[in-house]
């Protein structure tokens, strides 16, 4: 029985030299839980990244709030503590019964042309949601990020296969693979940035890079002054594709772009700025969205605040301290791995929580809490008793750690040959009607307290008139009054940062 367990389950081996020990770094570029004096890798903290991030945990309340709402059982990522924090999701809660929609928007950073096994977690989540609450989805693949990341990390140089083109063949490949886990097509809408930015989208960007300083983007993000420009500035990006207002036509508005330049679209549609928006995401995506949270109310058309709603990572086949990784092909297990790559990662590279022999096992039992192969039956098996049941006889002895892997085995490869199977019928003509942009089809909330306005083409528009709150779309005097207190509280906030920023220098 092969295990990277010492007698105490779920201990790595012990060094023989103490070195400095590394701390826990989460960020959109870094995910490490960090090593101890002996250089063994050391599981995410999850608690303590909460109080760092000032997010706030799920609890049995949210669970319940969300079940009276929808009418449904929680997700099972949701019982089992994957998704575990969030930022105002209770609201989220509140706007679907009282205006009957909010629009979902996740994303995806397109590194390789096959998606793993942690990608898809958050897309089945978000799919999950979709499907309960019957709101409008958007998916951003972010290919001109990958290329300037990538291209930081290579100080620079452009290597074979890592061209603008190669991302976007990417991206391609990863929107197919997101298709293939069942999306509704008449409710989502798919883009990759290099090829769908412009508009009443790049609008948002212009306004919101002008709410940003590099000193604020880079103590947020981790950046360092060698880095190349595109990555501080891709930011804004990320943060306002969370606006229903970037994306007119998924509503039914005309979007100012070539080559039709609608009159209708000459101002941004105010109506849009009212939805909001829940973005379920990993933990290390939340510093974006704390930038953005800060300035949803200082745009001209001012957003209320976008919800969130964030998991854990899936952890990497070796165990604690880390994710899976597309640039680690024994991380992780991917969605285009055969059976038999499936079963030999498994074997051959996931930490047990089991003993050194079955002897052992079955006299002190393992512990499942570490166990990785345990870990990834968690995200996929659907009974609850089912999953206790393991590891209790786990814990106890009577479940062994090649019991438990061939378990996990067949589980992942059932579901990996069901996604190739649908996979197999995403041809480019289907990618591509993802990604046409074009009026989605959703009905909400059936009953809501408190229903919100049709956003609908106006009579008049076409003269130029968005008879939008205001007879020139800018909103009502009232509206505009409040737009401009908000503009000088910010610009006094922003002077009053930079005094403090002189007066540390």
């Amino acid at each position: 029985m092969t295990s990277a367990a010492t007698s105490d389950p779920g201990v790595p081996p012990i060094a023989s030299q103490k070195i400095a020990a590394a701390a826990q770094a989460i960020d959109p570029y870094n995910v490490s839980g960090g090593t101890d004096e002996h250089g063994n890798a050391v599981a995410i903290d999850y608690d303590r990244l909460v109080q760092e991030f000032g997010t706030q945990l799920l609890t049995p309340e949210h669970l319940a709030r969300f079940e009276k709402v929808t009418g449904k059982p929680a997700h099972r990522l949701m019982r089992r503590g994957v998704f575990f924090s969030h930022r105002d999701f209770d609201k989220i809660l509140d706007a679907y019964e009282r205006d009957g929609t909010f629009m979902l928007y996740t994303g995806r950073g397109p590194s390789s042309g096959s998606m793993h096994l942690g990608h898809t977690v958050p897309f089945l989540f978000t799919k999950e949601l979709q499907e309960l609450f019957d709101v409008p989805l958007v998916i951003m693949m972010t290919d001109d990020e990958k290329y300037l990341h990538t291209r930081n990390k290579n100080e620079g140089r452009q290597k074979p296969g890592n061209t603008v083109e190669d991302f976007i063949a990417f991206a391609h490949e990863n929107i197919k693979d997101i298709i293939a886990l069942g999306f509704d097509p008449k409710k989502t809408f798919i883009y990759t940035d290099y090829e769908y930015l412009g508009g009443h989208f790049y609008r948002n960007v212009s306004e919101f890079e002008s709410m940003v300083t590099l000193s604020q983007s880079f103590g947020a993000m981790g950046f360092k002054m060698e880095y190349n420009i595109g990555l501080p500035a891709y930011g804004a990006k990320q943060c306002v594709a969370a606006f229903p207002s970037s994306y007119p036509e998924l509503f039914g508005l005309p979007d100012s772009r070539y080559p039709t330049w609608d009159p209708a679209a000459k101002m941004r549609h105010k109506s849009l700025s009212k939805i909001m928006t829940l973005i379920p995401c990993a933990i290390d995506q939340e510093p974006y969205f704390r930038i953005l949270r800060d300035r949803c109310e200082r745009m001209t058309d001012p957003h209320p605040k976008t919800a969130l709603i964030l998991s854990k990572f899936l952890t990497a086949l070796q165990g604690a301290g880390g994710k899976m990784s597309a640039s680690d092909a024994n991380s992780a297990i991917f969605m285009s791995d055969t059976p038999n790559q499936i079963k030999k990662k498994i074997n051959s590279h996931a930490f047990s929580g089991g003993r050194e022999t079955a002897e052992e096992q079955r006299e002190l039992g393992g512990n499942p809490d570490v166990d990785v192969a345990f870990t990834y039956l968690s995200y996929f098996l659907e009974s609850d008793g089912e999953l206790e049941t393991l590891a209790t006889r786990y814990r106890s002895g009577d479940l062994l750690t090649g019991e438990m892997k061939a378990k996990c085995i067949a589980e992942l490869q059932s579901f990996v040959a069901d996604f190739q199977k649908r996979r197999e019928s995403v041809t480019d003509e289907v990618m591509r009607s993802f990604m046409q942009p074009r009026k989605l089809e959703f009905k909400g909330n059936p009953n809501p307290t408190k229903p919100a306005a049709p956003a609908v083409k106006e009579e008049g528009a076409a003269n130029g008139e968005a008879k939008e709150g205001g007879k020139d779309g800018r909103g009502t005097k009232g509206e505009r009054k409040a737009a401009k207190l908000a503009e000088k509280k910010a610009e006094k906030e922003a002077e009053k940062l930079a005094s403090r920023q002189k007066a540390e220098a």
